[in-house]
């Protein structure tokens, strides 16, 4: 049995963060030592350890949940949970695709710079003048 403190050096997930787990019902209040200290299984620390996996691939709480429960049933076909995965990673790739936009306007704006006061800076000029229209809305 494992005291909080051990829990979470052994995840990585801070204390404060797994009593929210808790708080959520995604790890069951564990039980409770004579000295009224929380005491987890091995079972908790695997689950522990599937959840902090999940946060860090960027999943929902929500979809941490229902995979969660997916795993209950092992005989169950695993449609549900590529379904999760796959709607997840297209968000993710559509997130990539911002952000490879969002890094061609900033690279284009911070090497467009070849004014030498703030009066003349092409990055000032840039956010300023940037979404409007020629009447100036």
């Amino acid at each position: 049995m494992l005291s909080i403190g051990e829990l979470s050096r052994e995840t990585g997930v801070k204390v404060p963060t797994i009593r929210y787990y808790e708080q959520m019902g995604l790890i069951t209040a564990p039980e409770r030592s004579a000295g009224n200290q929380r005491r987890y299984s091995r079972a908790e620390l695997e689950r522990l350890a599937f959840i902090r996996h999940g946060r860090d691939l960027g999943l929902s709480i929500e979809d941490i949940r229902e995979l969660l429960e997916l795993s209950a049933i092992p005989d169950q076909t695993c449609a549900q949970a590529n379904k999760i995965a796959a709607d997840h990673l297209a968000v993710i790739r559509e997130k990539i695709l911002r952000l490879k936009k969002l890094e061609k306007e900033l690279a284009r704006i911070a090497t467009g710079c070849k004014g030498h006061t703030i009066g003349e800076c092409y990055v000032i000029e840039s956010l300023s003048n940037h979404g409007l229209c020629a009447d100036g809305h």
